[in-house]
């Protein structure tokens, strides 16, 4: 998901999707403890998506305090 994509949601629909990241993160890093993960390059992809919304969430913040 790109940058651009994530500024067209809200602010609610962004934590969601932060939150259903954060948990495929957990995820994705259980199955490689017990080997059984199939694409490690997932886990790097997932985090970049974590930080592009954390960026765009905090974006908004700054937004909201300055107006």
């Amino acid at each position: 998901m790109t940058a651009a994509e994530l500024k067209k949601l809200s602010v609610e629909e962004l934590n969601k999707k932060l939150g259903d990241l954060k948990e495929e993160l957990f995820n994705l890093r259980f199955q490689l403890a017990i080997n059984q993960l199939e694409n490690p390059m997932r886990i790097s992809a997932v985090k970049k998506d974590i930080a592009r919304v954390s960026t765009v969430l905090r974006q908004f913040e700054l937004e909201n305090t300055k107006a």
